[in-house]
């Protein structure tokens, strides 16, 4: 055998060799370029209006939780809040005022509906007692008109009587002592006209009083009805005062909670760090006006990266959840980190973006689709927070 065909032979062993030992020394893994690293990127923005009075922080400054940033200058939110504190103050002071009215009338609607009823009865006794007076008044007036007419004929006659003795007396028919009784009866006759007439007088100053009397009872009647139907209402006033009450309750709860939301406000114009991170992408100055909702910076914690490496979903067929995984940092030359799998996403990432593929076309092409994999690093290999979020790595997943 030839040199050349020995040469020939021992290329094609080694080659046979080499591929054997690759083929053995990358069966288990899976790798891919497609990743880089990850972190949560966390916000910061106003969550109330107002002129900037200090900005606390730079660029890339390292921040703990809880952290000032940013202050917004407090004054019309101090304000505010004395306020709605002034408007709570007035609205208790209303609803003390409302329960007392609702009590006092509590206790007094019962004896008044009691006062009420005794006035119109009261009043009715005395409206029965004037019409009885009056009757009586008329039926003496009666009596008192027909003594007067029975007296005026008495009278009439023994006037006339003594008109006619007179010529009698001048004859001397009859005597002296007959004439002067029979003047006498005239006179008498007389006096007796006038106690009549006093008596029906009297009998007729009887009969305007008790009408007066029964006018003033009805009056009083009325006003005792009138106080009967208002005392009446007083269940429905009680309804209307409890719920004047219950408005008034309500009014407190809403100025209560206005404080609230004035204090919270107020709490709102000092902005500070929600994680421990660094500063990024700050945009706001001092002085600046700023509105709610207007974003200011990012705060970005570098002890909580992780890596999301993409693969093609042929290579999914071994990966499970927990394999050990060793990354490669382009940023340091290569520099190897390990971890674990934690997560395989439940989708590809075409189907996350913004205008996802329609595969129900007739012009299908299939394409390979590639599936985020989330990857957490061992603890304590990077204590100086080397790694960025969306830097470039190269993982690698032993699935055997």
């Amino acid at each position: 055998m030839s040199t050349r065909v020995r040469i020939i032979i021992l290329v094609v062993v080694a080659a046979v060799a080499g591929s054997g030992i690759y083929l053995w020394a990358t069966s288990g893994r899976e790798s891919t370029d497609d990743a880089q690293v990850d972190a949560h990127v966390t916000p910061i923005a106003a969550r109330v209006g107002g002129t900037v009075a200090n900005v606390s922080v730079v660029d890339n400054q390292q921040v703990a939780q809880g952290a000032e940033l940013v202050v917004i200058d407090p004054r019309d939110y101090e304000i505010a809040l004395a306020r709605a504190q002034a408007e709570l103050a007035d609205a208790r002071a209303a609803f003390t005022a409302a329960q007392a009215e609702d009590s006092i009338m509590a206790t007094t609607a019962s004896s008044n509906v009691s006062s009420a009823e005794g006035g119109v009865s009261s009043a009715e006794s005395a409206i029965a007692e004037a019409e009885h007076g009056i009757a009586v008044a008329r039926a003496r007036l009666l009596t008192a008109q027909a003594r007067q007419r029975e007296q005026e004929a008495n009278a009439t006659k023994t006037s006339r009587d003594v008109e006619r003795l007179k010529g009698l007396l001048a004859k001397d028919e009859i005597s002296q002592q007959q004439f002067d009784a029979t003047v006498a009866a005239a006179e008498s006759s007389k006096a007796a006209v006038e106690s009549a007439k006093a008596q029906v007088v009297e009998a007729e100053a009887a009969i305007k009083a008790a009408e007066s009397r029964l006018t003033q009872s009805r009056s009083g009647r009325e006003q005792a009805g009138a106080d009967l139907r208002t005392a009446q209402t007083l269940p429905q006033r009680m309804a209307a005062g409890k719920a004047k009450v219950q408005a008034a309750a309500a009014r407190v709860a809403l100025a209560e909670a206005q404080v609230k939301q004035a204090e919270l406000n107020l709490q709102r114009t000092t902005l500070t760090a929600p994680v421990a991170g660094i500063v990024s992408r700050k945009s706001v100055e001092p002085g600046q006006v700023i509105q709610a909702g207007q974003p200011l910076m990012t705060v970005i914690p570098l002890d909580r990266v992780w890596i999301t490496a993409n693969f093609k979903e042929t290579q999914l067929r071994d990966m499970r959840v927990g394999q050990t995984v060793t990354v490669d940092v382009d940023a340091y030359g290569g520099r190897e980190f390990t971890g674990k799998v934690e997560s395989i996403a439940a989708a590809t990432g075409s189907r996350f973006s913004l205008l996802p593929p329609d595969n129900a076309s007739g012009n299908f092409v299939k394409v390979v689709q590639r599936v985020p994999v989330k990857i957490v690093l061992d603890s304590g290999q990077d204590p100086d927070r080397m790694l960025r979020p969306g830097m470039s790595v190269t993982p690698t997943v032993h699935t055997r």
